[in-house]
């Protein structure tokens, strides 16, 4: 049986891998009271450097300051509150901390204490960073506007589209032909797997808003399996300049 539990929940609350503080807001600045050893580990500083200060030596030049003050909103408020920041080690070193603050209040004392909890989501948010730039790439590579002469370029479609895609593509791709003056555009289809209604009908659309812009569009790839689909949907490709493929269409442009 434990004799001293009280004991033993200080060395658990110490020992655990938990990283947490404690701060008075009852004393100026609201400072740390407690900090258990992951934070010191965590963070690099020692007792004497955490013990009576604000924790707002954690915050560095690129912290930012809108985190900042929902935290010290949610403080004032005696709120709870969950952030994702920008702190620092001592060593200058930053990491992204998954923060969450909550208020505690003790009856016996009748006053209010702030326990801070903290993660380091570095790694989280390495991840993350790079999945955006992943699917920055993705979008790139789904609008690859290729010149192949003076005034001409070639647009190949890979894969599945919808009309999001159909969306991304007049948003991305009109602007690139009006800045390098292009004049005619080759839509090639032959690398298409799929292609819903809203898409084909969006191909028109798209034909139809390069033409306002004095821009002849040119379809080539057509396959079997797409030219079936049309069929169904009341969609006419004699209305449009198609070839089988994009050397076709480019030879027929050079006579």
């Amino acid at each position: 049986m434990v004799t001293d539990l009280q004991d033993l929940k200080n060395k658990v609350l110490e020992k655990t891998q938990l990283v947490f503080i404690i701060s008075d807001p009852n004393q100026p600045d609201n400072p740390i009271i407690y900090a258990n050893e992951g934070f010191a580990n965590l963070t690099g500083y020692s007792q004497e450097d955490i013990i009576g200060h604000n924790c707002r030596f954690l915050q560095g030049k690129d912290t930012d300051p809108d985190t900042v003050q929902e935290i010290r909103d949610a403080i004032h408020n005696k709120n709870p509150v969950s952030v994702e920041i920008l702190n620092y080690k001592k060593d200058g070193t930053p990491f992204w901390n998954l923060l969450h603050i909550d208020p505690i209040y003790l009856e016996k004392e009748a006053q209010y204490y702030f326990v801070g909890i903290q993660k380091d989501i570095d790694e989280y948010k390495t991840a993350q960073e790079k999945l955006k730039k992943y699917d920055k790439e993705i979008e790139l590579l789904s609008t690859p506007l290729v010149p192949v002469k003076d005034g001409i370029s070639v647009l190949p479609l890979i894969g599945s589209i919808d009309q999001e895609r159909m969306d991304l593509i007049v948003d991305r791709v009109i602007p690139e032909l009006e800045k390098w003056d292009i004049e005619k555009l080759i839509l090639d289809l032959s690398g298409f797997q799929d292609i819903d209604e809203a898409a084909m009908r969006g191909i028109f659309q798209l034909g139809d808003i390069l033409k306002l812009k004095g821009i002849s569009m040119i379809i080539t790839g057509i396959t079997p399996k797409i030219a079936m689909r049309t069929r169904g949907l009341d969609i006419d490709f004699s209305s449009l300049d198609t070839y089988g493929s994009v050397k076709q269409a480019i030879e027929s442009l050079e006579i």
